[in-house]
């Protein structure tokens, strides 16, 4: 099995493109990531950002279990102080009826957007998410028949549903060695985005994996990496398409472009395919989550045929 996965942002494509083209666009690039033998495909959760079109994942994921069958299917995160546990629960319990074994809740612990637009989400606060994180899990849990609801708890009578025989599978996504090592003790899978954090996944894979208990979501620890990674027919391909791409702006104190994005790979195939190759033997992660900033779905789509060379060939669509 490939150690390759893909984390898509929905990204809306240059000239012309649409949010809600964006939407309908991530269903075709799951489409290719299966064909093309990804582990997994996981979208993310974003809100008031113009050029990113998913603040919905788990609506998403819902569309995605139609239109695929094999890959794994995933949220890169769900933001989980915006949202009561429960009803978290029974949506990813809903997923798993829908695509038995195949989703991933990945789970966030800030916010997915600016302090304006959390209020107006009505998120609590990141303080809250170790509360949040029990509480959801132990619904998981008593759901699928694993393990009963703890009692005595004011709760322990709310049952989440649909029970089915199966819950997805847990991890949590961190930008810090202290939210790795969190997700290390709680026993779940963990991925560390790079392109958030903007530093080097090793620290905290290592970090995750020193703090790693054995727990019932998994007997050994999982650690991932996201990174930023766009692959072309050639360098000068490669470099047009990424002046194409919008950049966010600066956090405060940070150097104007290109010091500011040391985390986005861009090259031809070969280049590309040697640059994340040596990312998963230095971070020592398990698996790698490809994210491609791809300024229009083909390049997307092509992006991540050269990136599946290195362990199935695949004709260009």
């Amino acid at each position: 099995m490939t150690s390759y996965s893909v984390l898509d942002l929905s990204p809306v494509s240059v000239n012309g493109g649409t949010q809600a083209q964006g939407v309908r666009d991530t269903l075709d690039v799951a489409r290719a990531a299966e064909r093309l033998g990804y582990k997994r495909f996981w979208v993310a959760e974003h809100h008031s950002i113009p050029h990113l079109s998913s603040a919905s994942p788990e609506v998403l994921l819902a569309a995605l279990t139609q239109v695929t069958s094999t890959i794994r299917l995933g949220s890169g995160g769900v933001m989980l102080p915006n949202y009561s546990p429960l009803k978290v629960a029974e949506v990813f319990m809903e997923l798993e009826a829908l695509a038995p074994g195949r989703i991933d809740l990945g789970l966030g612990r800030a916010l997915g957007a600016d302090g304006i637009t959390g209020r107006a989400l009505g998120a609590s606060g990141s303080q809250v998410f170790p509360q949040y994180f029990a509480l959801l899990s132990a619904w998981l849990l008593d759901a699928s028949g694993v393990e009963p609801f703890p009692s005595p708890h004011p709760f322990e009578t709310v049952k989440a549903s649909p029970a089915g025989p199966s819950h997805p599978d847990l991890f949590l996504l961190c930008s810090s060695e202290d939210s790795a090592r969190f997700a290390g003790m709680a026993g779940v899978g963990m991925v560390f985005a790079e392109f958030i954090a903007r530093a080097d996944g090793g620290p905290a894979v290592a970090a995750y994996r020193d703090a790693f208990r054995p727990s019932i979501y998994r007997a050994e620890p999982m650690a991932g990496v996201a990174t930023i990674a766009l692959a072309a027919d050639t360098a000068e391909e490669a470099d047009r398409l990424a002046a194409l791409i919008p950049r966010p702006p600066p956090r405060p104190g940070e150097p104007p472009e290109g010091e500011r994005f040391i985390r986005r790979f861009r090259g031809d195939g070969p280049s590309v395919r040697a640059y994340l190759a040596e990312k998963l033997k230095k971070t020592g992660a398990d698996e790698l989550f490809v994210l491609t900033p791809g300024p229009t779905l083909t390049s997307r789509i092509r992006s991540l045929e050269l990136v599946a060379e290195a362990w199935a060939p695949a004709e260009p669509v």
